[in-house]
């Protein structure tokens, strides 16, 4: 008994049970920041292995959404994009919206995707999610300057006028909420395909019919006059996206009643699904 305590006393870890389903250790997070950084790279990486065009797909993907966006929306549809060329409106709206679809698809298939090194090494959990939010911003990094370069065009050509002000300083503040609503219900979403496996295909699914229902194809001026728009705005991301394309562009609505009301649904959205994810990660290995 005394040679065990002798090697206790030696022990550099010690991994205890979490006091309450609420608990949440920053430290040891920061920590393990080396791991986060090493997640980053190897989901970046392994993302594009074996393709021709590699992260090529980062431009080629939302370009192919604008035409298709062009065509049926604004030449077929003929609805109109608040006083903004149509490519400009399309993709202000499109690079936001992917942004939240990477991040939210990634983490929803963490325990699912990752049962393999949760069975055999221990980190903390919350890790793996969050180097998917990180990675994905290298996706939106990619995108940004395709926006902005679809801006300068349509400068060149007088359709466009670059609008820099204090509503660009919105721009890092919306990335950081639509990070948040990502990671919290791609979260809850991983937490709950442990037990049903089906939710990963009605994912996939749901991912592009929402895109339907938030205002990127259409703005929400457009959406009030014909009588949707409450409907619309009771989902947060609506806001964010609004207020992203006008943080952007300079166009747009600008509501921060509804911004300040998709911060709070995104942070109770955050908690609520870290007070799942807590809950699932003590037992999930007996279920994947």
């Amino acid at each position: 008994m005394n040679n065990i305590e002798a090697k206790q006393d030696n022990w550099t870890e010690v991994i205890t049970p979490r006091p309450h389903v609420f608990y949440i250790n920053f430290r040891e997070l920061w920590e393990y920041r080396d791991l986060l950084l090493l997640f980053v790279k190897r989901d970046f990486a392994s993302q594009y292995r074996q393709t021709v065009l590699g992260p090529l797909w980062h431009i080629v993907q939302p370009l192919l959404t604008m035409f298709m966006f062009l065509i049926l929306f604004n030449r077929l549809a003929h609805i109109p994009t608040d006083g903004l060329p149509a490519d400009v409106f399309y993709m202000g709206g499109i690079v936001i919206w992917s942004y939240f679809s990477a991040c939210f698809t990634g983490t929803s298939t963490t325990f699912v995707s990752n049962a393999s090194i949760f069975g055999k090494v221990y980190f903390p959990r919350l890790i793996m999610p969050l180097s998917v939010v990180t990675s994905n911003l290298i996706r939106f990094a990619i995108q940004f300057l395709l926006l902005l370069s679809v801006m300068a065009v349509s400068a060149i050509k007088g359709e466009y006028k670059f609008h820099v002000g204090w509503h660009t300083l919105l721009i890092p503040l919306v990335l950081f909420f639509m990070a948040v609503i990502s990671l919290g219900t791609g979260i809850i979403i991983s937490s709950l395909t442990t037990k049903y496996r089906d939710l990963s295909v009605l994912v996939s699914f749901g991912i592009q019919l929402l895109m339907y229902v938030v205002p990127v194809a259409y703005s929400l001026a457009y959406a009030e006059k014909k009588g949707y728009r409450t409907l619309i705005v009771l989902n947060p991301l609506s806001s964010l996206i609004e207020t992203f394309r006008y943080a952007v562009l300079g166009k747009g609505t600008l509501d921060f009643g509804l911004l300040l009301y998709a911060c709070i649904c995104s942070v109770i959205i955050l908690f609520i699904g870290i007070l799942v994810f807590n809950q699932v990660e003590k037992s999930f290995m007996d279920t994947v």
